[in-house]
């Protein structure tokens, strides 16, 4: 009787032990793959003198390949600020929204408001 309960425990002990390793390596491999940040479409976008209202798209280049982005600007008042979203597309196909700001840029056309 207390080999038994000797083994139970030493089994209880063994599968907690390979959860806690299961865990960690997918935690590993979480933070071995590559995630693209919406900072350099946003800076692109930041630093053109005027903004107007639709959306502009690109890629990363060789730094992030086969990842593209797609913005849309909309204007929020007639003051220059203007509200953007930035979506990035992976390779496999899924697009998230990564990054959503408001940008003033007074030198940018106005918009007629109703």
């Amino acid at each position: 009787m207390e080999v038994m309960i000797a083994m139970g425990i030493l089994f209880i002990a063994v599968f907690a032990i390979l959860e806690l390793v299961s865990t960690n390596l997918r935690n590993a491999r979480r933070l071995q793959q590559s995630q693209v940040d919406a900072g350099l479409p946003m800076a692109d976008i930041f630093q053109n003198a005027q903004l107007e209202e639709g959306e502009t798209n690109g890629d990363f280049g060789d730094i992030f390949p086969h990842y593209s982005w797609r913005a849309e600007i909309t204007a929020v008042s007639s003051n220059g600020l203007f509200r953007v979203k930035c979506y990035i597309t992976r390779p496999d196909g899924t697009t998230e929204e990564n990054l959503d700001t408001m940008m003033w840029k007074p030198y940018s056309k106005p918009i007629r408001m109703n």
